[in-house]
């Protein structure tokens, strides 16, 4: 198996741009993931956040997952792999269209403060990559933006989980095997505890954690954009018995009323090698549907999809 693929974005700026942007090329085609370094977020604010995040977790969090029935699952006696429940505890924030980090309770206001800030650059940072697959993609600068914005701009917000440490991981998984609804995924993760895998070959493959580090994937909403160019993957967590891993996930998502579909310069270049065209919908109705279907496979999701197309205006997508 080659080596998880790691991207060096100071590498953007000089000579080893070309080499550089074909890594992003190869991940985005053959991983659906990669993973960041030197991508322009100060570690000071890394820090702070882990260390607010994992406090927060002791202070507010810690005994209530140990109180809730996914606590309970393993009790009894029980030996059957339980399916439908994880091994995490979560919290959500929304930042766009609108941020509700004021409205979250037990958030002391230095965790809100900083949450906030980190989020803005993750903003920044996940459009910096949205533009760079545009180039890969030989799309106009700003296309995949303006795909995503709808009519109040991209849905982005944040889940913040801890998997704490598990008496039985062959039972129960940290998080189920999915892929993403949305759009491109940024996540800081724990350095020092392992568990995130995706799936690549057939193989469940370690995504590697590294300090200060940002791991990127694609959600099927940039599969359906680039007719399948680009993957969205399955991927899980593992639970541990030792150690409580923190994972923060930040979901750069269209908006809830954009209109999705392959973009058509893409296409036009493909018509000849592929006959398959993935499906157009309104991004809020493929959420409804992916609700209830997260941990199934995609394909069928893409194909329900097709049958709701008869209703969607699609209009050019206007980069200027």
């Amino acid at each position: 198996m080659e080596n998880f693929p790691v991207i060096n974005m100071e590498k953007l700026n000089g000579v080893e741009r070309a080499a550089t942007m074909e890594i992003i090329k190869d991940a985005c085609e053959n991983w659906g993931f990669f993973e960041l370094v030197n991508h322009g977020i100060p570690h000071e604010v890394m820090d702070t956040v882990e260390r607010l995040t994992k406090g927060h977790y002791k202070k507010c969090m810690e005994q209530r997952f140990k109180e809730l029935m996914a606590s309970k699952a393993l009790e009894g006696g029980i030996q059957a792999e339980i399916t439908d429940m994880d091994w995490e505890s979560t919290f959500f924030l929304r930042h766009l269209p609108v941020s509700n980090i004021s409205e979250v309770p037990d958030l002391d206001d230095q965790y809100r403060e900083i949450m906030k800030n980190f989020a803005l650059r993750l903003e920044k940072l996940a459009e910096e990559l949205l533009d760079l697959l545009c180039e890969n993609l030989g799309l106009e600068k700003g296309y995949l933006k303006k795909a995503f914005y709808g009519s109040k701009g991209p849905n982005f917000g944040t889940k913040v989980s801890n998997y704490p440490p598990c008496p039985r991981p062959e039972l129960i998984k940290g998080l189920r095997a999915h892929t993403d609804a949305g759009g491109i995924i940024l996540l800081f993760q724990d350095d020092k505890v392992s568990g995130l895998q995706l799936l690549k070959d057939d193989q469940w493959v370690d995504v590697p954690p590294m300090r200060h580090s940002i791991v990127v994937n694609l959600g099927d909403q940039l599969e359906v954009i680039t007719n399948g160019k680009y993957k969205s993957v399955l991927h899980r967590v593992i639970a541990q018995t030792d150690g409580n891993r923190m994972s923060i996930a930040s979901f750069y998502n269209p908006g809830s009323d954009a209109v999705i579909y392959p973009a058509p310069a893409l296409l036009e270049k493909e018509a000849e090698e592929r006959k398959e065209v993935y499906p157009k919908f309104v991004f809020d109705d493929y959420m409804k549907l992916y609700a209830g279907f997260k941990f199934q496979a995609k394909e069928p999701r893409f194909e329900i999809m097709k049958t709701m197309e008869v209703n969607v205006k699609v209009g050019p997508v206007v980069t200027a």
